[in-house]
């Protein structure tokens, strides 16, 4: 790949995410003449000869990364993630069933919510109570009768927590929101019912989501009609490609995982992120100026949220960060506070930056 420039900032937002400086330059170097045809993949055709190509090679090499077995489909979707919140329902819930949902944030309140607008819908169990500081452990889980699958997002953003093992609920199907986690940590897919994920956090530009689903939860048709856009039948049953997808997110994606396998792949990718999780949480619990409530075995390796002992200067803390490079360290709108987001594309040398800057404004504030 071609070398990285040194003059970019760390971008430490929630998403639209930092992308590899490689993938970037790589792009760059061929966005007006892609393959040697002559145009950009922009500007292609999605059902030319060399798209199509290109969705299927995208398409095996996240199989591989994932080692995603044949009995779930892969499908790229020209959709924002918060799309799935109502067509997962529609697509897996018929009349006589019902879905629970584990509310552990933000995203997950938003789908529950969502779900009970179209269908019938439950809450598995909630830390709505504890400001959503962890997920909820299985001693308050509770089923119902006619549940067809559980649904959990793994990874909040905006709350900063994280199921650090997969929900397991025997032979109801569990169907996850992955968008700011996927292909940061090694998977069992076979946990899972159905997967999807946004792709502007580990992936590509956003406007595009990656849905991975069991093969068996869409052979019995739905006693409705679906609208057939919404349909997952429908994509499947043309490779994704029944209108036109985000061709040039499509071909990010592609790269991204390409770039992913010159890493090492997924397992060697977790162990970084850990590493850098870990780096800013030991400093944060560490000194009395920096605080993080998120209980310690519910905390997000993607999203370190926290906040200043004294929050008057959290404005003060984002602006001079920004000065030096540390961008859109604000906390989402809704919780205030700080958030460092570190994705894959984050190198450790962003994070030991953020981590100077952090000890000299301690400093530099001191009581």
């Amino acid at each position: 790949m071609t070398n990285p420039v040194k003059t970019r900032a760390y971008n430490f937002g929630a998403g639209p995410a930092m992308l590899p400086e490689a993938v970037l330059l790589d792009a760059q170097a061929e966005l007006l003449n892609w393959q040697g045809l002559g145009l950009s993949v922009m500007e292609i055709g999605h059902r030319t000869p060399e798209f199509m190509a290109m969705m299927v090679e995208a398409e095996t090499l996240l199989r591989e990364l994932l080692s995603i077995p044949k009995q779930y489909h892969v499908l790229f979707l020209g959709s924002p993630a918060r799309a799935q919140f109502s067509m997962i329902p529609m697509n897996l819930l018929d009349h006589h069933q019902q879905a629970g949902y584990l509310v552990s944030g933000t995203w997950s309140a938003m789908a529950y919510d969502e779900c009970r607008r179209l269908k019938r819908a439950y809450c598995v169990a909630s830390t709505e109570s504890d400001a959503y500081t962890a997920v909820p452990g299985p001693l308050s889980w509770q089923l119902q009768d006619n549940t067809a699958y559980v649904y959990c997002t793994t990874n909040e953003t905006i709350n900063g927590v994280y199921f650090a093992n997969p929900p397991q609920f025997g032979d109801i199907p569990l169907v996850a929101d992955m968008t700011s986690s996927l292909l940061s940590e090694p998977l069992t897919i076979s946990d899972y019912g159905l997967i999807f994920a946004g792709a502007q956090k580990n992936i590509a530009p956003a406007g595009l989501t990656i849905v991975i689903v069991r093969e068996d939860l869409l052979k019995n048709p739905m006693s409705y009609p679906i609208p057939t856009m919404l349909d997952y039948r429908t994509h499947v049953a043309n490779n994704s490609l029944y209108a036109t997808p985000p061709t040039f997110n499509c071909y990010m994606a592609l790269q991204m995982f390409k770039w992913i396998k010159t890493q090492g792949g997924v397992a060697a990718l977790h162990r970084e992120n850990q590493k850098k999780a870990a780096k800013l949480y030991d400093y944060i619990d560490a000194t009395p100026f920096y605080r993080c409530a998120v209980d310690k075995k519910s905390r997000s390796m993607m999203n370190v949220c926290f906040r200043l002992v004294r929050p008057e200067l959290e404005p003060v803390f984002v602006t001079q960060a920004a000065q030096v490079g540390l961008l859109a360290l604000k906390g989402h709108k809704t919780v205030g506070g700080l958030r460092a987001s570190l994705y894959n594309a984050m190198p450790m040398a962003g994070v030991d930056a953020l981590l100077a800057f952090m000890q000299a404004f301690a400093e530099a504030h001191a009581i």
